[in-house]
């Protein structure tokens, strides 16, 4: 006998696409975590002039134009430090360029914002290479052995010591398409793949308990276990769910992590949430002639906004950075979620001009609260994100 379904009775597994809009390959290595899944396809309703002798609507045709969007909610969560988080592929939808692994450099000498490795680093300027509890962005590529870096390490590490593991995404012209699978219990309930997804908005959120990642945008189609269509797609039956296997992980605390603004950065302490987006601005072609689902999705010009509140002090370091907004002068900024290996995230945004500040009077401290400060750069450069 049927009965209700539980809402947290289901799984998500998500890959990369290597052609827009047919459903990619997932294994067990695919699954990631979320607290939240929204797909929906509607379809376009376009506006009939024929004279029926009636005023009643005759409904749409069902090969009208389908317009299909989804949204996933998720915390930062632990990985296993050796490929890409679980939802690295939604990550580099998100970003465009392909993530970039850097393990086992041995460092040479370091000292400041300089470090030096034995061997070839093969690094650019935007890598991305961890020691102990921090992350670090290069800056400048001196030679292949010598890399300058955004900011020193509070502890420099030793000649001989061997950097941790990091996985880098970084921004490029053109955006892949990923396919999420959506799986529920009992397995006569009807579960779903969203074909074709790209990422338009991608969002991270510090609130003080939780870190969250939001990503939302366009997607080809929205196939189903149950109805038997599936459009465009290339398959004809609905693929079974992998054979599970155990999935173990932990959500990163929201009151763990750095955060460096200004231009030296300085480290900031009194910071009380912040948050760091990026807009692709998509463009989905979905008025082709011949098909009723989308064909590609187009990126749009980017923006990167970042929005940060912090308790405001008569220091320097603070007044400062209302001098560069006052001026417009632009900052660098280096948001770091978690302290721990396997479980950091750091946000590296070289060139922002910050908003005026926000004065929040409403707690017993006075808040400054800079919203929404655009990133800026010449090709590809506003924003640098890793994994360590």
């Amino acid at each position: 006998m049927a009965n209700y379904i539980l809402s947290d009775a289901n799984r998500f597994y998500v890959a990369t696409e290597s052609v827009y809009g047919v459903p990619a390959t997932v294994s067990n290595a695919n699954r990631f975590p979320a607290f939240g899944f929204d797909c929906h396809q509607s379809t376009a309703v376009s506006k009939r002039r024929d004279k029926t002798g009636a005023r009643t609507y005759r409904g749409t045709a069902s090969t009208a134009t389908r317009q299909s969007e989804f949204q996933v909610s998720g915390h930062l969560t632990s990985w296993d430090g050796s490929t890409q988080p679980s939802y690295g592929p939604l990550v580099q939808a998100a970003m465009g360029a392909f993530p970039e692994l850097v393990q086992g450099l041995v460092v040479s000498v370091a000292g400041g914002s300089q470090l030096q490795t034995k061997s070839a680093h093969g690094l650019m300027t935007g890598s991305a290479i961890s020691n102990g509890s921090e992350v670090r962005f290069v800056t400048n590529v001196q030679d292949s052995l010598t890399v300058n870096l955004n900011t020193p390490f509070s502890v420099a590490p030793g000649g001989g010591a061997t950097l941790a593991t990091t996985v880098g995404y970084r921004l490029a012209s053109h955006l892949p398409s990923v396919t999420l699978y959506d799986y529920w219990d009992p397995q006569s309930a009807m579960s779903r793949i969203v074909t074709g997804a790209g990422v338009d908005k991608f969002q991270i959120d510090v609130r003080g308990d939780v870190h969250e990642l939001l990503f939302a945008g366009p997607a080809a189609d929205v196939l189903d276990s149950a109805s038997g269509v599936f459009g465009r797609s290339r398959i004809t039956v609905f693929p079974p769910e992998p054979a599970l296997s155990p999935f173990q992980y932990s959500i990163v605390d929201g009151q763990l992590g750095h955060v460096w603004l200004g231009s030296p950065l300085n480290q900031v302490f009194t910071l009380t949430a912040a948050s760091v987006e990026v807009n692709n601005h998509l463009l989905i072609r979905d008025r082709e002639f011949g098909s009723s689902y989308s064909a590609m999705i187009v990126p749009g010009p980017r923006e990167v906004l970042s929005s940060f509140t912090l308790f405001a002090q008569s220091d320097s370091a603070t007044e400062a950075l209302y001098i560069a907004a006052k001026a417009k002068m632009p900052i660098s900024a280096l948001l770091q979620l978690g302290q721990q290996q396997s479980q950091m995230m750091a946000v590296y945004l070289p060139s922002v001009v910050p908003e005026m500040p926000l004065f929040n009077d409403a707690e017993p401290y006075l808040l400054w609260q800079f919203k929404n400060s655009l990133g800026q750069g010449e090709s590809n450069d506003e924003a640098f994100i890793a994994f360590a």
